[in-house]
């Protein structure tokens, strides 16, 4: 081979690993725990913005974690945006996602920044959203069965067979709602009231949101879901009544996480600051889905559950979103919750 073919071929490889550089820096791997249609529209509209594509990939908090976890040694995913806190917060702790001081930073609401500097900047708030139930409305009148208003009701052996729930694995939503009920109830008594809970449930789903679309749809009675999940049914013209829990209750912060390792950083860093924007935050309410955004310039959908005017508990974010705490809580639930399916 001579020289110049030498040279020739050294500027072909060049130019096709720049090439690649080039055609990688405007792609996306986007990890998505909202619904399909808010991950589609946030999908659709950064691409417009930007002109990065995007593969979107869309799984449960509980799910998105296990995956990040699983491919930390050659990470996939690039960004991880939305699902509950809890999880970001123990992805952030044990060093699978990627610190990061967005320009935006001005304008989140105190509870956003506050998540940030409790995942050690590898972790920011998005969203807010309060937990409690919903119910079929025609189901409840066809049964003659009362209303439910509290926590306590939800155990009343009318109720057998009669109620939803996701799996606390699968689901960021259902682990809010152990760790809720551990800070409203007690350790023991939360366990004690899952116990119960249990001969009343007919099915564990892997989807937080997945119990009250079932509701909606009269194949269960009631769903346990975060309160925006219910209004969204009701939005689209299904039976659901919401219910903010008399006892009190807890609360998400739904969370974005730069993935460590990302292979798109650049693309990543974009979607971070684009997210965290008003005009990307009101795209929540133009997929129905009614959280709290937080951007302060965002405005909060006239749909959206009212925080102030519900008994919200004083959520500790650190405690239930470490490792062990989380991984404590499951292996409880294990060996203590029998659960059918």
């Amino acid at each position: 081979m001579t020289i110049r073919t030498i040279g020739a071929v050294a500027a072909l490889v060049a130019g096709t690993l720049l090439g690649g550089a080039a055609q990688a820096q405007g792609r996306l791997n986007l990890y998505c725990s909202v619904q399909e249609d808010w991950c589609q529209l946030m999908q659709t509209e950064f691409e417009k913005a930007t002109g990065i594509r995007v593969a979107m990939t869309r799984k449960s908090s509980g799910e998105t974690y296990a995956q990040v976890k699983a491919e930390k040694d050659n990470p996939r995913g690039d960004i991880w945006w939305g699902g509950t806190g809890d999880p970001h917060l123990q992805a952030a702790e044990e060093g699978l996602t990627a610190d990061y001081e967005t320009p935006r930073m001005g304008e989140m609401q105190d509870w956003a920044v506050q998540q940030w500097r409790t995942g050690r900047k590898r972790t920011i708030g998005i969203y807010a959203g309060a937990l409690g139930f919903g119910f079929n409305t025609e189901l409840l009148a066809k049964k003659n069965l009362p209303e439910p208003k509290c926590w306590a009701d939800l155990v009343n052996p009318a109720y057998k067979g009669e109620v939803q729930v996701a799996n606390p694995h699968s689901s960021g939503t259902s682990y809010t709602m152990v760790a809720s009920l551990v800070q409203i109830m007690g350790e023991n008594g939360a366990f004690d009231y899952l116990r119960k809970l249990n001969t009343n449930v007919n099915q564990y789903t892997k989807s937080g949101a997945a119990p009250i679309v079932a509701a909606g749809r009269g194949e269960t009675l009631i769903g346990i879901v975060f309160m925006h999940d219910a209004i969204t049914q009701s939005v689209r013209n299904f039976p659901i009544k919401t219910v903010a829990p008399c006892e009190g209750t807890g609360y998400e912060i739904g969370s974005m996480s730069i993935i460590a390792g990302a292979r798109n950083l650049d693309s990543a860093r974009k979607f971070y600051d684009w997210a965290l924007s008003a005009e990307a935050q009101a795209l929540g309410a133009r997929a129905q889905s009614y959280q709290v955004p937080s951007n302060k310039g965002a405005a909060t959908p006239p749909q959206a559950p009212k925080l102030s005017e519900i008994k919200l508990i004083n959520y500790d974010f650190p405690k239930f979103g470490s490792s062990e705490e989380r991984k404590r809580l499951l292996s409880r639930f294990d060996a203590e919750i029998k659960i059918a399916n």
